[in-house]
């Protein structure tokens, strides 16, 4: 039987055309600028990569827009690469 939950589906997207040291700089940069403001960081961005809304992200020292500049599914892809490459 040939079910079609049986199949692997694959994801594709633009890729990022600048290297991965540029989304871990403007991670690193929007960390500190949550820190910063008091909030947990790492929920932040959670929130704001779960749901697209940029408003969990504060604008103090630019940081939503330079989150902005980047894909959601690329910031999780090299999330995902660098933890898996430090297990």
């Amino acid at each position: 039987m040939n079910d079609a939950h049986d199949k692997t589906a694959l994801f594709s997207y633009r890729a990022w055309e600048d290297d991965a040291s540029e989304v871990r700089t403007i991670l690193q940069q929007v960390y500190e600028a949550l820190q910063d403001k008091g909030y947990n960081p790492f929920g932040q961005i959670v929130g704001y990569l779960m749901s697209g809304d940029p408003t969990f992200i504060t604008s103090h020292k630019n940081a939503r827009a330079l989150i902005s500049q980047l894909e959601r599914d690329v910031i999780l892809e090299e999330l995902v690469k660098h933890y898996l490459q430090r297990s």
